[in-house]
């Protein structure tokens, strides 16, 4: 019994560029919408991660201009250990401070300070427009980092759904194509059938 030796494929590099009597006109335009993917999600990526930074920058800049710190002191000495509680902690705990704005007019508000501060102790808060205390907004190095890492992120998303486009309609042309090539089967089969039975 005579083994017959396995099939090997040779796979021939950027077949649909090249020139060969296989190639049909479908193939040149999957080979220009593989292209065209490829570039317009590098393209897309690199804008979309840029533009992201950018806002967030500037989100960060208008945040800024809008809130400013202040020098309050405890008004009674702050607990000296953390309520329990769910989630994040970073371990201060809730305390009351007092503030006066250069017009002389007295503020008071929480803020979270260090377990055990005794009361007149100094604090920096941020306050907002209607002098209520706001998180301390995010400035400098750590403004840079975040928006840093937000393009990074917006810009493989971005990519990534041109390219999914771009596969989507790779999918079709191949469907079409697939069904061309079985229109021209039934015709052709039935008289490749013909002549195999003549050889016979």
């Amino acid at each position: 019994m005579t083994r017959t030796p396995p099939t090997t494929v040779t796979r021939v590099r950027l077949w649909r560029w090249r020139r060969n009597p296989l190639r049909r006109h479908s193939d040149v335009v999957e080979a220009w919408i593989v292209l065209a993917g490829w570039v317009l999600a590098l393209a897309v990526g690199v804008f979309a991660g840029l533009w992201s930074a950018q806002a967030s920058q500037s989100a960060f800049a208008a945040r800024l201009a809008h809130v400013h710190p202040v020098s309050a002191v405890l008004s009674d000495d702050a607990a000296r250990t953390p309520a329990a509680g769910s989630g994040y902690d970073d371990g201060r705990v809730w305390a009351a401070v007092r503030w006066t704005d250069p017009d002389g007019s007295a503020h008071t508000d929480r803020t979270k300070v260090f377990p055990g501060a005794p009361a007149g102790t100094r604090v920096t808060v941020w306050t907002n427009q209607a002098d209520r205390i706001v998180p301390a907004p995010l400035a400098g190095t750590t403004a840079d980092l975040q928006s840093a890492l937000t393009g990074v992120l917006v810009a493989p998303a971005a990519g990534a759904l041109v390219w999914g486009a771009g596969r989507l309609v790779r999918g079709r042309l191949i469907r079409r194509r697939l069904a061309e090539w079985d229109a021209e089967w039934r015709q052709i089969g039935p008289r490749w059938g013909n002549l195999s039975g003549g050889r016979g």
